[in-house]
């Protein structure tokens, strides 16, 4: 199940919270360095099993992650023997900026982080890598933020996370694409507040988390196994409402926070941007539209021969909180009144 998990993996998953309020927390870059290398330390443990593609997932981040953190040391040994220098505090902002990028998956830096991990990592740890790990990076960028190189990689992001999806069967990946995508929303969201990203992180996080727990449940791991297992109208209903809500279609709550993006980025003039971001959105809502009619939609009872029966209360509870998507544009309207 979703949250099966043992004593030792409780134990690094203590170590990977406290790590990130060690690294946002920090007076200085270095502090804050230490505190990502204990975040590395203790989520390679939990991604770490028998299987021989779960290892080499391990290893591939491990490696990923540790040239980040030596480009992350090595510009904040630059910024503490050159900091009177302007210029060079220019391109040391996006040296910076890149690391940290890299830490989180985006793009340009995304080679390592959908297709190579996803295919061998569990709903839990997917859940953890597309939430909880983007936290730190995401902070310490908005401490030393270099506007026009962030501008540059939100575009970056939007367009290969909503394109890169198109051609995926497997839903982790599409899920890792879509965190792409949505990576570029926090980034515009972080650029203009610091609350603004935490108010879409969170209704972002809470819909991830009930995709997963969804899916994990019914133990799907690829798009046809939605079109061969025989769900009930609710679980239907459930999924798809996240899945509208995630994309931002306008009745849900995850329409509600990139509304509130694309209004300060109208007030702020970055229309370019915003139209990147908005079309990208469209591509994603494309590729979610297609799996949820073509798993959902068709009724061939014939092909359905995986019946799933779920006695799990915590199911319920989770088609409950989709049912609370419904209540953004309610939200929405009285945040305008």
């Amino acid at each position: 199940m979703f949250f099966s998990v043992n004593f030792n993996k409780m134990f690094f998953f203590f170590i990977l919270f406290f790590s990130t309020m060690i690294s946002i927390s920090s007076n200085s870059w270095f502090g804050s360095w230490i505190g990502l290398e204990i975040n590395l330390l203790s989520f390679v443990p939990l991604i770490s099993n028998n299987n021989n593609m779960i290892s080499e997932a391990s290893l591939k981040y491990f490696l990923t992650q540790s040239i980040a953190s030596i480009n992350f040391l090595f510009c904040i040994l630059i910024k503490l023997t050159l900091m009177k220098n302007f210029e060079m505090n220019q391109y040391l902002s996006i040296m910076l900026n890149s690391s940290l990028l890299m830490k989180m998956g985006s793009a340009p830096f995304h080679f390592w982080f959908p297709i190579p991990l996803y295919e061998g990592l569990s709903w839990f740890n997917s859940f953890i890598l597309m939430t909880w790990q983007k936290i730190t990076p995401i902070i310490l960028i908005s401490y030393y933020l270099n506007k026009k190189f962030i501008i540059i990689i939100i575009m970056m992001n939007a367009i290969i996370g909503a394109i890169g999806g198109l051609n995926q069967t497997s839903i982790r990946k599409l899920m890792a694409f879509s965190s792409i995508n949505n990576l570029g929303w926090m980034l515009s969201a972080i650029m203009i507040s610091e609350n603004l990203w935490m108010f879409y992180f969170f209704i972002y996080s809470i819909m991830i988390m009930i995709m997963c727990m969804m899916f994990s449940m019914l133990n799907v791991f690829f798009i046809n196994q939605l079109f061969f297992v025989n769900m009930n109208y609710i679980i239907k209903l459930s999924i798809i409402m996240n899945f509208l809500s995630l994309g931002g279609i306008p009745p849900f709550i995850g329409f509600f926070s990139k509304w509130i993006i694309i209004n300060f980025l109208i007030n702020n003039e970055l229309f370019i941007l915003n139209f990147i971001l908005i079309m990208s959105s469209l591509i994603i809502l494309f590729f979610y539209i297609r799996i949820i009619y073509s798993s959902f939609m068709f009724n061939y009872l014939k092909l359905k021969w995986i019946n799933i029966k779920i006695k799990n209360k915590m199911f319920y509870k989770l088609n409950f909180l989709s049912f609370i998507s419904i209540w953004g544009m309610l939200i929405s309207t009285f945040f305008y009144m």
